[in-house]
């Protein structure tokens, strides 16, 4: 059985979009290694169509190195119900979305990673097929913006924390 992993950007004030703004500044080596880790474990990701397609037309554009090899050579799967012709390596998840999650999850193999947030991320925590939440924490504050699972009653369990000298946390919580 295989386990689904959340990998999400925030910052203090609990913004996950427009992580391009904000968050560079902070990436270094720890945070490299630690993204790595999460990718290199998986062998496959999991988005939804607007983080598909943008990741799509970044990644497929990025000098080759080990990391944007890995990402653009593994496959995806999409939840999405107007996305009709996928160019980059995925597949669509038609039908019942957290239906076709869990036989994923049941399906042999390693990692399923998630990148993004949205509608996605509420509809997996609702039908609670998320094992691991991972929670970047960046020392900044956006204002204002989309907050993860704005919304949604849950609880969770810390399971780790790892912090990194630019002033980055990663929370790591399961479903409890």
């Amino acid at each position: 059985m295989r386990k689904l992993v959340e990998s999400t950007f925030m910052t203090l004030d609990g913004v996950v979009n427009d992580p391009q703004n904000w968050s560079q500044p902070y990436w270094d080596e720890e945070h490299a290694a630690y993204s790595s880790g999460l990718l290199f474990a998986a062998d496959a990701l999991l988005l939804g169509r607007k983080t598909y397609e943008s990741f799509a037309e970044a990644w497929s554009a990025r000098p080759s190195n080990e990391f944007t090899d890995r990402i653009n050579a593994l496959p995806k799967y999409v939840a999405s119900r107007t996305l009709e012709d996928p160019t980059w390596n995925a597949t669509v998840l038609a039908g019942d979305v957290p239906e076709a999650v869990a036989a994923l999850k049941a399906e042999d193999g390693g990692t399923l990673l998630k990148y993004g947030t949205g509608e996605l991320s509420k509809t997996l925590l609702e039908h609670r097929l998320v094992d691991e939440y991972h929670l970047w924490i960046f020392p900044v504050l956006a204002g204002g913006g989309d907050r993860l699972f704005e919304g949604v009653e849950a609880t969770f369990e810390l399971e780790d924390t790892t912090r990194f000298a630019s002033g980055i946390v990663v929370l790591r919580y399961g479903p409890k």
